[in-house]
Formats: C-alpha cells, sequence, structure tokens
C-alpha cells in the first residue's frame, strides 16, 4: 500500500477515534489502540512497519520528543505551591521504589530472565503525559492530585528512559566485560543526561532571548521552534541513547517557566500538533503488532498465565505501594494518595522504549528480550482501560471528583452580573465573578457570591483560578471592545461556541464595528449591549426562572411573560447551559429551567387570552 494513503488512514482513524471519545466521553487513547489493532492485525488493512520500514523507529522517536516538549512547555513553576513536594518525591523516592518494585514482579511473578525484568522495571517508572493528559482533561478531578499527576507523568517519562539506558548500558559492559561494575556504568550516563538537560536549557534560553527581540519573525517562530527541538533531540542522542528525552523535557518545562510572550501566540498551534502525534503514533504502534508477539499473552497457558498475574501485580501491588511509600508523612490527603495510587496509565513511551531495547536484549543474548513489545502493549492496553474507564467512579468514591455541573465564569462585576450569577446559584451551577476592581466586586462579596479580583488576562490568573469548573464564559463588563478582546482570548480554552458578550455582532460590511470572528456569540436574540441591560435593569427589569414541563410547555410559558421578555438561557436537568442568542436557539423541552430577562410585570389572564386568541386567528389583512 502507498505511503501517502497509509498516511491518510492513519489520520482518519487517529481523529476519528479523538472525535468519538469527544462525543462519547470514553477514553481517546483506549479508541486509538482498539482503532490501530483492527486496522492492522486483525484486519490486515495496513501494516507500518511494511509501509514506511526503517523510517518508523525514527518517525516515532522525533513524535515522543515533540509530545514531551509540548508537555514540558504545560508545566509552570507555579502549579507547584500545593504539590510540588509530592511531585519531588513521586520524581525520586517513587522512580527508586517503582523500578525496584516492577522489577520484582517481573521476576517473580512473570517469570522473565532477571537481567530483562530489570530493564522492563525501569520502563515501567513512566506513566505518560499521552494517555494522562487526555485522561485528566475528559475527566473531572480535584486541582491538586491532577497537577500532580501530570507533573509525574512528564517528568518520569525522560527518568524512565534513563533507567532503561543505564540498565542496558549496565548489562552489555558486563557481557563485553564480565567483571564490570555499576559504578563504571551509572556515573558516566548521568553525567550524559545533565549535558543534555544543558543542552535543552541553552536551547530554551536562546529561544526565550532571541524571540522577544524580533530576532525570528512571527511566521518563522513556529518551524523554528519545532527545528529546534527536534535538532536539541539529536544531538543529544548522539551523546546517550534516548538521552535526547531528557534534553526536550527541561527544554519545554524551562520555557515555560521564562515568561516569554512570543510563546503565548504559538500555544494552540504546538497542542494541534500534540494531538496528531499521539493520534498518528498510537495509531501506527498499534497496528504494527503482530499476533505471534502476543501469542504469550494467552491465558490458557502457564506462561500466559503468569503474564496476566504480572498485569494484575502492575495495578494493585507495584503501583500502590509505591505511591504509599512515597508520600509516606507527606501533606497530601489521603483519599488523594489513593487516587495516585490506582491511576498510573502507561503510554507511547513505554512501547517505543520497549521496541526499541527489545531488539537490542536479543543482540546480547537474552531471548526474554523479545517478548517486552507485546508484553508493553498488554500494559498500556490494560493499564488504560482499567484507569480510563475507572478515573470517575474512584474520583466520586474516594470523594476528589471536581465539579460535575457545567459553570459559568462572569467578566465584569455590576448589578446586571450579580444579580445573573445570583440566578446561577440557584440554579446549583457553579458560578463566579472575575474583576480587576476590589471596589466593584463589594456586592459580590455582599451577596456571599464567588469571585475572583484580579485581571482575567494577566497569565497568573491561570495559576491562581481553576478554570476547570465553568464551561461556560459571560463577558459584560461596561467596555464591550474588551469584552469582545476577552471572548476572542478564552474562546480557544472553552470554545468559540461558549464565549458570549453583551452586544449585537455587527455585519461583515460593517468598517466600523468588530467584526464576528473576533468577539462572542451575542448575548439575547435582541442583541442588547451593556448599555440596555443597564438601562432595563434601572426600570425594574428582573430575571425570571420557568421551570418547563409536559403540561406547562414553552409556548404556554412566552403567553405568560411580558411581549418584550428576552429569553437567556435555559438549563437542563442535568445541569447543560445553553443560551439564546442571534445566531442559535436552543430546543426548550419538558424538565428545562428558562431563565429569561423581562419586564417587572407578568401579563394579565385577559392579555394572555387575547394573546392566544390571536394566535389562533392568525395575521389579519390589512
Amino acid at each position: 500500500m502507498e505511503q501517502t494513503l497509509v498516511i491518510a488512514l492513519v489520520g482518519i482513524l487517529g481523529i476519528g477515534a479523538q472525535w468519538i471519545a469527544w462525543r462519547t466521553g470514553w477514553p481517546a487513547i483506549v479508541l486509538m489502540l482498539a482503532a490501530g489493532f483492527l486496522a492492522g492485525p486483525v484486519l490486515g488493512i495496513f501494516d507500518p512497519e511494511h509501509a514506511f520500514g526503517e523510517l518508523l523507529e525514527p518517525m516515532v522517536a522525533v513524535g515522543v520528543a515533540l509530545i514531551l516538549f509540548e508537555g514540558g512547555l504545560s508545566l509552570d513553576f507555579r502549579e507547584l505551591r500545593h504539590s510540588g513536594s509530592a511531585v519531588m518525591r513521586l520524581a525520586t523516592i517513587g522512580v527508586v521504589l517503582g523500578w525496584l518494585f516492577g522489577s520484582l514482579a517481573g521476576i517473580y511473578i512473570a517469570g522473565l530472565a532477571p537481567e530483562v525484568a530489570i530493564l522492563f522495571g525501569g520502563i515501567l517508572v513512566v506513566t505518560g503525559p499521552t494517555v494522562v493528559i487526555p485522561l485528566l482533561r475528559q475527566s473531572s478531578i480535584k486541582s491538586r492530585p491532577a497537577s500532580i499527576l501530570k507533573w509525574e507523568a512528564i517528568v518520569n517519562d525522560p527518568t524512565g528512559a534513563l533507567c532503561a539506558v543505564i540498565a542496558y548500558e549496565y548489562f552489555r559492559k558486563v557481557a563485553e566485560t564480565p567483571d564490570a561494575t555499576l559504578f563504571q556504568v551509572v556515573p558516566p550516563l548521568i553525567i550524559a543526561a545533565i549535558l543534555a538537560g544543558l543542552i535543552g536549557y541553552v536551547a530554551a534560553l536562546a529561544i526565550a532571548w532571541s524571540f522577544p527581540r524580533g530576532a525570528v519573525p512571527e511566521y518563522l517562530k513556529v518551524p523554528v521552534l519545532l527545528a529546534a527541538v527536534i535538532g536539541v533531540f539529536v544531538i543529544s542522542n548522539l551523546i546517550e541513547h534516548e538521552a535526547g528525552l531528557v534534553a526536550v523535557t527541561v527544554m519545554g518545562v524551562a520555557l515555560a517557566n521564562m515568561n516569554v510572550s512570543s510563546l503565548r501566540s504559538i500555544h494552540p498551534f504546538k497542542e494541534n500538533i500534540a494531538i496528531l502525534l499521539v493520534s498518528g503514533i498510537f495509531i501506527m504502534l498499534s497496528a504494527s503488532l503482530d499476533w505471534e508477539e502476543l501469542s504469550y499473552l494467552n491465558p490458557m497457558t502457564p506462561a500466559g498465565l503468569n503474564m496476566m498475574l504480572f498485569l494484575l501485580a502492575l495495578l494493585f501491588l507495584v503501583r500502590p505501594a509505591t505511591i504509599l511509600l512515597s508520600l509516606l508523612g507527606s501533606s497530601v490527603p489521603w483519599n488523594e494518595r489513593l487516587l495516585l495510587a490506582w491511576i498510573a496509565p502507561r503510554g507511547i513511551v513505554l512501547v517505543a522504549i520497549s521496541g526499541l531495547f527489545a531488539l537490542r536484549l536479543s543482540d546480547l543474548g537474552y531471548s526474554d528480550g523479545n517478548l517486552l513489545i507485546g508484553l508493553s502493549f498488554a500494559v498500556v492496553v490494560v493499564t488504560i482501560v482499567a484507569h480510563g474507564f475507572t478515573i470517575d467512579f474512584v474520583a466520586k468514591l474516594l470523594k476528589v471528583k471536581g465539579v460535575t455541573r457545567p459553570g459559568m465564569l462572569i467578566v465584569g462585576s455590576t448589578p446586571w452580573t450579580i444579580a445573573l450569577a445570583e440566578q446561577m446559584r440557584e440554579l446549583k451551577a457553579p458560578v463566579i465573578v472575575v474583576d480587576a476592581s476590589w471596589q466593584r466586586l463589594g456586592l459580590a462579596r455582599q451577596k456571599g457570591i464567588d469571585f475572583y479580583h484580579g485581571e482575567i488576562l494577566n497569565e497568573a490568573t491561570e495559576h491562581n483560578l481553576e478554570l476547570a469548573p465553568y464551561q461556560n464564559l459571560v463577558a459584560a463588563t461596561e467596555n464591550e471592545a474588551y469584552n469582545a478582546l476577552v471572548c476572542n482570548e478564552f474562546a480557544h480554552e472553552i470554545g468559540r461556541d461558549r464565549v458570549f458578550q453583551l452586544g449585537e455582532s455587527a455585519d461583515g460590511e460593517d468598517r466600523h464595528a468588530l467584526p464576528e470572528s473576533l468577539r462572542g456569540r451575542a448575548l439575547f436574540e435582541s442583541g442588547f449591549g451593556v448599555e440596555d441591560v443597564s438601562e432595563r435593569q434601572r426600570q425594574g427589569w428582573v430575571f425570571r426562572k420557568t421551570k418547563l414541563s409536559d403540561e406547562f410547555d414553552f409556548e404556554k410559558m412566552q403567553e405568560r411573560l411580558p411581549n418584550a421578555a428576552n429569553m437567556l438561557l435555559l438549563v437542563r436537568s442535568n445541569g447543560t447551559i445553553r443560551f439564546f442568542t442571534h445566531a442559535a436557539k436552543p430546543e426548550p423541552r419538558a424538565g428545562d429551567t428558562i431563565l429569561s430577562f423581562s419586564p417587572p410585570q407578568t401579563k394579565t389572564a385577559e392579555e394572555m387570552a387575547a394573546k392566544k386568541a390571536s394566535k389562533k386567528q392568525g395575521p389579519q389583512p390589512t
């Protein structure tokens, strides 16, 4: 099959799996593994190894490097204010314990050769941002355990690779010189890792110096950054195998904490690149599996039964013991420790490194090395399925679940927004009001409404304000241009169809107004502006909540409200919020609660009867 066709199929399957995961809420990685497995060994549609040959390994290696760099860019040290000590414990004590327990399980439960088990135990230290971050994105757990899981995944990925390199180099040295000691092997590898980290840090310094000073034009910043990451990865790998993973991780983390304003504009692009790479690599690796490589996992055979017991030991013994012992005496609450002890999905790095060292171990004469390819995939599948489908249930059981009902983030503290916040609070929707003025927030404090005092566009807000509970943003300050700026800034993170502002959007031919592409969706079908709602509120207009039922439908509700009333939003029984805008009108149904903004008076019985009669008669001739 032509390589171009294989690339197209990989893209369709990977992005298709991501889309299905978004629609269903299932773990995306599970669907991608299933799609690749069906397309490869099951149906035989394509074989990436046959299509790309020797290019497959460097393609995967570069992809993993870019994923680790992108993950490093998301690690800001300000996130560690509540979880820094826990992350440090997991990156030091946890690595040693995880390597030890994983190796013992490989020797005494899986029956692997000690050398193979020790190397595989080092690789098992990784948890993997390619699986942890999508899980955190799809689930809703509290910020501290989520931060610990994310940091552990990104920091331990290169650490696990380094552990595997140390083990392999020691066994290789022993094969060449039987009397070689551990001290002859480990120091050079640690020095190589330090040099790789320095290379990554120097590259980050060069980027941080050149980008803000205009040394690189805007249109070349993304290409230069990608080329720099690949260059750092390749150069570091020349020093020592897999040292490039350390270098790109350090480069990403360093750039994330240098406050390079020029990088904000490329964040959407690098996230898109990461999604494409994760999708493509998972599809290709799972499609590359061979039935023969998986035959020894058959639980009906003694060897297969040992492998199944090994996988269970990883889930219920190795990970829990590693986490609980590492965090012993820490300030992390026990319910959060138990969640961390359960969640440890493995991903691309485990498979990629296992495949690399399986071949090298075979060359050294360790026959069990060939088992690592299938076993690593089994670990990935079992951990992703077990943790991906249970994270919400376990988080709820341990009371570590974050807010599950969709919430509303309101930018601008005015009498109108405070009245709206009160209504959303009564509807049990999480709501918070953000304003840079302490004085304007006085009414929010008086009403007991959650608030955040600070500039919403300040980068520090991302680390001080937990945005996860708020799936809708309403910008309603007195400055409509500022409202548009806020909506445009948060459209990528929240979704352009979830950011709203007061004021009607102008048509494309009005050269004096902001285009619709730069502003949020207009609240109200009538397109009320900031001055409109303020003036109507002074006239006595109020918010009204109306619960619909089979007997009292939307049409009857409209008959009861004044003619001037405007529908703002509806809240479904599951908490989903849908707005009435000039561009979209949700379909109300029984069980929904409608929130309207209307004049103070309601219609009399005579007025409702007259309106009902006029509807039946239809339009009168003139």
